[in-house]
Order: C-alpha cells, then sequence, then structure tokens
C-alpha cells in the first residue's frame, strides 16, 4: 500500500466542494431528460417541422461541442470557479429565455445560449476535481459520485418535470434549472477552491477560432448529412472543418503554449477514452429521446408516470457509476469499460424487439442494460482522461472528453432521431391517403406527437386507425437505430478492449 500524505487526502471541505460541482452535471441532465418529456407539449404547441425539432434538441450540444474545448484552456487561465460562476449566470439567462419561448425561432436560440453556457460549466467540473482529489483512490470515488450525479439529474429531471407538466405549460420545465444555478454561484466561492495554470503563456486567438470553426463546421456537416443526405453542403462543410482541423493540431504541435495538449493523443489511453465518451453518450442521448416519447405518445402516459418509469434507467446508471471503482480494485479497467459497452449492446438489442403492444417490461430492460454499462464505462473512463494531462491542464484535458461526450450527444440525436423520423416519414407517406387534407396530413407525416394531436380531433374510427399506424412507423424507425447501435457498441466493445487490455489502475 503506497504512503499518503495529509495533503493527499481530500479534507471534508472538499467533498462538500464536489457536492457543489455535481449541480451542474444535474442541471446538464435534467435539461436534457426533461426536454423530453416536454417535446409532446412543445410540438403541439409552437408547431414546429421535424428538422426544428431535432435543431431545438441537438443545437444545445453542438454548441458544447464547438466552444468547449476554448472553454477548458479559457478556466485554466482565468480560473475554472470564475469560469463555472460565469456558465451559472449565462445558463440562468438563457434558461428564462426558454422558458417563455412564444415560437421555435425563440426556442432555438434560447437552447443555443444554454449551449453557450453549458460549455463554461462543462470542462471545470472534472478538472476542479483532477485538482481537489489528488489520492487515485479518492478521486476515483468522487468521479464516480460526479457520474452518478449525472444519472440523478436523469433520475430527478423527469420525476419534477413531470410534475411540472401536469400542472403547468412546457415551459415551466426550464425553470428548474434558475433556483439550482443560483445555487451554485453562491456555494462555489465558499467551497470550491480556485484554480489556474501559473504560467499560461500568451493567449492564441487564431488558436481559438480554428478551434470552434473547424467544430462547428464537422458538426454541422454530421447534422446536414443525416438529414438531407450527402449532398453539395455536407462535402463542403465537412472538407472545410477537416481542413480547418489539421491547421488547428498543426499550429498546437508548433506552438510553444498551445491551447491544447495534442501529443495526448499519442497515448492509446486516452485517445481510447475520448473515443468512449463519444459512443456511451451517443447511445444514451438517442435512446432517452426514443423512450420518453414511447412512454408518452405510444403506451399513453403522462408526463409524470413516464418520469417515475424513468427512475429504473437512471438507478441502474448510478449503480453502475458507484459499483466500477470498487470492481476496479479486481478487475482490469480497460476490461470493466469494454464490459460497459457490452451492456450498452445488450440494451440496443433488446429494444430491437420493442412492440407497439409490448408494454414497459422489455423497454425499461433494454434502457436499464444501457444506461448500467455508460455508469460503468464513464466513471474509469473520466478518471483516464484526467491523470493523463498534468494537473495544471486538466481544464484542457477534461475539455477533450467533455467534448468528444457532446459531440456524442449531438450526433446521437441527429443520427438515431433522423433515422428514427426518416423510417416514420416514409412509412407515412406510404400509408396516408392521397387527397387527405393538408392540415391532417403536414403534422401526421412530420411526427408522432403531431399525429397524436391530430387524431384527437377525427372521428372514430380514423382517428385511431391513424394513432395505430403512427405508432408502428414510430416502432420501425425505433427498432432500426436500435439494431444499428447494438452492432457499433458490440464491435466498440472488442476495439476498447484492445486497446486497454493492460490499462490499471491510475496511480498518479
Amino acid at each position: 500500500m503506497s504512503h499518503r500524505t495529509i495533503e493527499q487526502r481530500a479534507t471534508k471541505k472538499d467533498w462538500l466542494g464536489l457536492a457543489v460541482l455535481v449541480v451542474p452535471i444535474l442541471v446538464v441532465s435534467m435539461d436534457m431528460s426533461v426536454l423530453y418529456l416536454a417535446l409532446p407539449f412543445m410540438t403541439a404547441d409552437l408547431e414546429p417541422t421535424s428538422n426544428q425539432t431535432l435543431w431545438i434538441l441537438d443545437i444545445y450540444g453542438f454548441l458544447l461541442a464547438g466552444l468547449l474545448i476554448t472553454m477548458g484552456s479559457l478556466g485554466d487561465r482565468i480560473g475554472r470557479r470564475t469560469l463555472l460562476m460565469i456558465g451559472a449566470v449565462v445558463f440562468g439567462a438563457a434558461s428564462l429565455a426558454a422558458t417563455f419561448s412564444t415560437s421555435p425561432e425563440m426556442l432555438l436560440v434560447a437552447r443555443a445560449l444554454l449551449g453557450i453556457g453549458g460549455a463554461t460549466i462543462a470542462p471545470s467540473t472534472l478538472s476542479l476535481i483532477r485538482n481537489m482529489f489528488h489520492d487515485p483512490a479518492q478521486r476515483k470515488e468522487a468521479i464516480g459520485l460526479w457520474t452518478a450525479g449525472f444519472a440523478g439529474g436523469a433520475a430527478v429531471g423527469p420525476v419534477i418535470g413531470g410534475v411540472l407538466l401536469e400542472h403547468f405549460w412546457w415551459g415551466s420545465v426550464f425553470l428548474i434549472n434558475i433556483p439550482i444555478m443560483v445555487v451554485l454561484f453562491v456555494a462555489a466561492p465558499l467551497l470550491v477552491p480556485e484554480f489556474k495554470d501559473s504560467d499560461p503563456g500568451k493567449f492564441d486567438p487564431i488558436s481559438v477560432i480554428l478551434a470552434i470553426s473547424s467544430m462547428l463546421s464537422i458538426v454541422y456537416a454530421i447534422k446536414h448529412g443525416a438529414q438531407e443526405g450527402i449532398d453539395a453542403a455536407t462535402i463542403t462543410t465537412a472538407v472545410l472543418g477537416l481542413a480547418l482541423g489539421t491547421v488547428f493540431v498543426i499550429r498546437q504541435r508548433k506552438a510553444a503554449n498551445p491551447l491544447i495538449d495534442v501529443t495526448l493523443f499519442a497515448e492509446r489511453a486516452f485517445s481510447a477514452a475520448v473515443v468512449v465518451q463519444f459512443l456511451v453518450i451517443f447511445a444514451m442521448t438517442g435512446f432517452s429521446l426514443f423512450a420518453s416519447q414511447y412512454l408518452q405518445l405510444v403506451v399513453g402516459l403522462g408526463p409524470l408516470q413516464a418520469g417515475l418509469w424513468l427512475l429504473i434507467p437512471a438507478v441502474a446508471a448510478a449503480a453502475g457509476a458507484v459499483l466500477a471503482p470498487t470492481l476496479s480494485k479486481v478487475i482490469r479497467t480497460g476490461t470493466i469499460i469494454a464490459g460497459g459497452l457490452l451492456f450498452i449492446a445488450f440494451g440496443c438489442a433488446a429494444m430491437v424487439f420493442v412492440a407497439a403492444d409490448s408494454g414497459l417490461p422489455l423497454l425499461l430492460t433494454g434502457m436499464a442494460l444501457l444506461t448500467f454499462g455508460i455508469g460503468a464505462a464513464s466513471t474509469l473512463n473520466s478518471d483516464i482522461v484526467l491523470t493523463a494531462a498534468a494537473p495544471e491542464k486538466a481544464g484542457a484535458a477534461s475539455a477533450l472528453s467533455e467534448t468528444g461526450a457532446e459531440l456524442g450527444g449531438a450526433v446521437g440525436i441527429a443520427i438515431l432521431g433522423t433515422i428514427g423520423s426518416t423510417v416514420y416519414r416514409h412509412r407515412m407517406d406510404d400509408v396516408i391517403p392521397v387527397g387527405t387534407p393538408a392540415e391532417i396530413a403536414d403534422p401526421a407525416r412530420e411526427t408522432i406527437g403531431g399525429a397524436v394531436a391530430v387524431a384527437d380531433y377525427l372521428p372514430e374510427p380514423f382517428g385511431s386507425q391513424l394513432t395505430a399506424v403512427a405508432n408502428s412507423s414510430f416502432i420501425d424507425g425505433f427498432n432500426l437505430a436500435a439494431g444499428w447501435s447494438a452492432g457499433l457498441m458490440a464491435v466498440s466493445a472488442v476495439v476498447v478492449f484492445v486497446l486497454l487490455r493492460r490499462q490499471t489502475a491510475s496511480a498518479r
């Protein structure tokens, strides 16, 4: 057993500070899950197109992905706690705007501002943990609690959101962010120490512009290509993003004080960890979207009932996060992370067989397997990322990991959501009779929420027939997305096992 000094061990104040750092993670998770529950109500009120709906869902993640590297480096320079508090103000103001949105465009702008605010919060939390918890065992426990906090947000968000949606309008789900941001703003200076790089070097605005432009170009290409196919806009933005990214990397390798340390990717474990972050959040966001719509629009549950049932996969995620550090004492870290990806694959495979009349057990079993794997893989994965970089560069390192995660979330919604919506529209085009009035056909073709809303105004048996067809079309898209994801996660588990087969508990 290694000798640890008193200074290496975390104090009671550090553990209280960890509780403060979990708060923004709860908010990020809650913000996503409550929006899923509110989606049917939002679409009925604002009447967005399917394209607008997907953009409202994923512009938050896209801007997070585009800005995280810059914000991580900025936090290392101006102070990670300072950046966290700035993010709290921006996130709270954006939540207020989202609450009272009166059009799809206004909500889209508010979600974009939430993404900007989130980009200032996300890289601060993990990097602060790196500096507050120097003992490897304690740090791993802290990251496990941090990951469990993310799952806790997924658990609390649907319940609180369900209560609000039962009694108030859909915009009220964003109000829960505001008091939480106030608590963060007040408590952070009291319990969380400030950390920043003592010698950050000269700030490089050209690298900042290259990083943001490259990432936004790439994520736009992914988004546009998933919806419209490989056209001129997809190719142009993808090539532009990759070219700018190449210039960025070359500039970082030559810079005396780079925005990020690209040499970290030469370490196989670090590269694998960033990819794993992408994969687990890809799966979580994509299938959370499907699950919430299935429970409300296919099964017919109210938002509060749906939120309570979603506690089961959220608890499974927390269990995986808490169990993983203990298992790592007897099982190699790489094996546990690869095993987590296998659990995700099994969960996706189970959801291939979900049907309109299969009820709750199959869906919840699949979601629980998926989220347990996410909790286990993410906890140890985050520890690999944090220990790969020197403590003073933890902000930039955690930003790279968070970039992978947020990009995974955005791409998960874009690709899996687009698979679902594309299959749905094609199925509906085939079954809606020619000559159906546009006020019925158009909403029914766009989303299952639109079809359900229209069906309520149709006489029987036409209303029930439209609902049945819409449910079947939605399930077809859900099953196809699950099948592709199961294969992707199974292959990824094998690759990650090979890359991390010698990875053990960190000692830094």
